[in-house]
């Protein structure tokens, strides 16, 4: 799906979708509690239905029915099972431990670029305890053997997800585990989300010194219905677009949520936006705005729009740093927004662990290519409020990987968005 974007100032009011970060951590609680769970979750994305299929392979019963999920806990009756992790690595960095730890037999499958994200930190800790893995560097990877209790250990400057993982699976194994941190620690809010959630689910986990107590044979107890808080990160996508031109504002949002990305009120209103906020509303309106700079190693989701703000901004030079994970997510993020931004007239330029965004030139708009990347599709489409002609997206359909409805979102704001055929060109 190819999509021309006219530009056009957004205006007006979207609600949040439901935040795919905490759909997955609930999702996966649930599925390991003793009886029935009902999530209210108004955001479907690939990424969620890719884990709840994996889900029910281990055994559990999910099911989507427009916003609404059932969860019946894993039965204990599944021995083998095929995981299909799609291109999401939250599934895949989560579920491996789970797996194991239930004793599972798996072959953990997926596409795009997920059969080279890595995996090899999280691999190795796993095979310290009692899990074997296939041929290293190759896709499926398969996994046989039940996790066992232990003294484990992960850097924290590689992946907060693989630390999620292991702290899903750790009480479920026969013993008390610790799990060390070693510093540095980036992305730590998303493991403040993990601990929340399973604080929710009954788990107790004691924080000490960078290491994690876990005591074992733990059960986790399903909340009955619950439900998933407004994501920021979709919609630090609205609210920037209201900084660059015009005024959103994005419903449904908690301002005290444990997800990171909420500093993006704070990174707009530091680059000069207006930004206000009424119970869990949160509006963005246009002002002058200026460059700044960005440490982005707790808020890597966010480097892609914060680029596009700093590309729109009228003066001053955003510099970006911390950043350099990106290069490993769904594209090299950080080449992606540098491409891409240059496609569309904006002077930048890459550094190993970020990027360096002027302000000399005007947008002028443009082709670019989604890499197959939602960030990249939705920061874009942000960009091109800006433009003085078109912007032509390629392959805009990898929005929905986290948000299917953005595109509807963006014309209820006054958005002109066309899905039209490059083939002649």
């Amino acid at each position: 799906m190819n999509i021309k974007i006219t530009p056009s100032v957004l205006n007006g009011t979207v609600q949040a979708v439901s935040s795919k970060s905490a759909a997955h951590r609930i999702l996966i609680a649930s599925a390991l509690s003793s009886e029935e769970t009902v999530i209210r979750c108004n955001c479907i994305s690939e990424d969620i239905s890719a884990t709840a299929d994996c889900l029910n392979a281990l055994g559990a019963e999910v099911k989507i029915q427009k916003d609404t999920i059932k969860v019946k806990p894993v039965s204990g009756q599944v021995s083998e099972a095929v995981l299909d992790c799609r291109e999401s690595g939250s599934t895949l960095r989560f579920l491996l431990p789970v797996a194991a730890a239930l004793g599972i037999k798996s072959s953990f499958t997926g596409s795009g670029r997920l059969p080279s994200r890595p995996i090899m930190p999280l691999r190795r800790e796993m095979e310290n305890f009692g899990v074997k893995f296939s041929e290293p560097w190759k896709f499926p990877i398969e996994t046989q053997g039940r996790l066992k209790a232990g003294d484990y250990s992960m850097k924290g400057n590689v992946s907060s997800q693989f630390v999620t993982g292991l702290l899903f699976a750790l009480p479920l194994l026969d013993g008390d585990s610790t799990l060390r941190i070693i510093p540095p620690v980036e992305s730590r809010s998303y493991i403040d989300m993990t601990l929340d959630t399973l604080s929710q689910f009954g788990i107790e986990v004691r924080e000490e010194n960078n290491t994690f107590y876990i005591k074992g044979n733990q059960s986790y107890a399903s909340r009955g219905e619950i439900n998933v808080e407004g994501d920021w990160s979709n919609a630090a996508f609205f609210l920037t677009a209201g900084a660059v031109a015009g005024s959103v504002t994005v419903k449904g949002l908690n301002t005290e949520s444990l997800q990171g990305d909420r500093v993006i009120t704070d990174i707009l209103r530091d680059m000069g936006a207006e930004v206000s906020i009424d119970g869990d509303s949160v509006t963005v309106s246009h002002r002058e705005l200026h460059g700044i700079s960005v440490n982005a190693s707790d808020i890597p989701d966010l480097v892609p729009v914060i680029s596009v703000a700093g590309a729109c901004a009228d003066s001053g030079i955003t510099v970006i740093t911390n950043a350099e994970r990106l290069r490993l997510k769904e594209s090299d993020r950080l080449a992606a927004i540098s491409e891409c931004l240059n496609n569309i007239g904006n002077v930048n330029a890459e550094m190993d662990d970020g990027i360096v965004i002027w302000t000399d030139e005007k947008l002028l708009g443009g082709n670019v290519f989604s890499f197959n990347d939602h960030r990249i599709v939705m920061s874009m489409s942000v960009a091109s409020v800006k433009c003085k002609s078109d912007v032509i997206i390629r392959d805009a359909e990898a929005v929905n990987k986290s948000y299917p409805d953005f595109f509807k979102d963006f014309k209820s704001l006054g958005g002109k968005a066309d899905v039209i055929d490059t083939q002649g060109e």
